[in-house]
């Protein structure tokens, strides 16, 4: 369960990035610029299938012991993924606008209030879900299960990979 907290870590200060570019408005920059809207699009489903292939090949290499004792690498990960992730800055753009108000005081002071909200319900989100997959833990580190389990998540990193390109495209950053 550590590393899996390391990359709930990774994946929160991911977000918390997002939501301070999005206070500096350079979010919207990335958002109005096919350029960099494609960028960090192909960027994510190419660290997608990276990752897939990392834990295809990965099946019989890593011990249990191993497993327990890598938090930081998954700590990258989780950041990384988020970074680049273009859904997580367009959910900055366009859900967070809706909900600030200039007439109620600074809008960067507002963006910022509301990402730390959004931060902390995501990491407790995310926290629970570790917690419950601890409870697998038995199962997933047996040998016998591990290279199964592995090969599984790399076929659904490759889904995800498939669904988030098929998904995030717009006209002009394809």
């Amino acid at each position: 369960m550590r590393t899996g907290f390391a990359a709930v870590a990774g994946i929160a200060l991911g977000l918390a990035i997002y939501g301070l570019i999005a206070a500096l408005g350079l979010a919207a920059v990335i958002d109005e610029s096919p350029f960099l809207y494609g960028l960090l699009r192909w960027g994510g489903v190419i660290f997608l299938l990276w990752l897939a292939w990392e834990s295809w090949v990965a099946g019989d290499e890593a011990s249990a012991e191993q497993i327990h004792e890598r938090p930081w690498p998954a700590f990258r990960r989780g950041l990384i993924t988020n970074l680049l992730n273009p859904k997580a800055a367009v959910f900055y753009i366009a859900m967070l606008p809706d909900f600030v108000r200039p007439e109620a005081g600074p809008v960067m002071r507002q963006t910022l209030i509301l990402s730390i909200i959004y931060v902390t319900i995501a990491t407790l989100i995310h926290a629970a879900i570790v917690a419950f997959a601890g409870s697998l833990q038995s199962t997933i580190v047996t040998a016998n299960n591990r290279t199964g389990i592995r090969r599984a998540f790399a076929l659904m990193l490759v889904g995800i990979a498939i669904w988030f390109a098929l998904t995030t495209g717009r006209s002009g950053a394809d």
